[in-house]
């Protein structure tokens, strides 16, 4: 153990490693990006479908209520499904079923990443103030206009920052998909550490913490321009 993390010292600094952590690099971010917008599209209908103060029935008894809360307690239970498996079992299935590549890990994240979503923007706008929403919908107007108008105006920042916090986590979990077969860093980094080479590994490490503070950076510059 002493001579291996002895061997993290220098890092890998060649030009033909950098070249394969440079690309490695790169299909991290793809598989992240990739997953986290699918993420968002399997999450903004099903978090609309299960947000009360968006619901027309909630406004007050009539025909419609039952099933809309039938129907509110059945997005509820989809996306405790999606977000109840963890992404690196999702990854297993799907390398199995796709094949080796990052095609694998983007599904994976897609459909953990989705349920996450879904239910944290859904806990975000129920909590912001739910009136202007309901005076919108009381009036006449569409769910839609009710959620431009009505919620998203102070809950954008919220749901941006969290947004781009999952996309952060995504980039650590394709990271650890890359030991099961999904490509990017992970991999590079599962082979490095079969070979017991720990320089490679310590450059891998620094990569990765570069790409965590990248994401960092970005959420704080988007938390200011929606404050501004």
């Amino acid at each position: 153990m002493g001579a291996f993390l002895r061997a993290f010292v220098p890092p890998e600094m060649s030009a033909e490693f950098l070249g394969y952590v440079a690309r490695a690099t790169l299909e991290t971010l793809a598989i992240a990006t990739a997953g986290i917008t699918l993420a968002f599209v399997v999450a903004v209908p099903l978090a609309l479908a299960v947000t009360g103060s968006l619901s027309i029935s909630r406004i007050g008894p009539g025909p419609g209520y039952w099933r809309g809360a039938a129907m509110r307690a059945v997005v509820r239970v989809i996306l405790t499904i999606l977000r109840g498996i963890p992404e690196i079992v999702w990854a297993l299935v799907f390398v199995r079923v796709l094949g080796l590549g990052p095609a694998a890990a983007v599904l994976a994240l897609a459909i953990t990443y989705g349920g996450m979503l879904g239910k944290v923007y859904a806990e975000i706008l129920e909590s912001t103030d739910t009136a202007p929403a309901r005076a919108l919908l009381e009036s006449g107007s569409r769910q839609g206009m009710a959620l431009l108008y009505g919620l998203l105006p102070n809950a954008a920042s919220e749901i941006v920052s969290y947004t781009v916090y999952r996309w952060e986590c995504a980039i650590r979990a394709s990271v650890m998909m890359g030991f099961v077969g999904a490509g990017g860093l992970g991999q590079l980094m599962d082979q490095a550490m079969k070979l017991l080479n720990g320089g490679e590994a310590a450059t891998i490490l620094f990569v990765f913490l570069l790409l965590v503070q990248l994401a960092d950076a970005i959420s704080a510059g988007l938390r200011r321009q929606l404050v501004s």
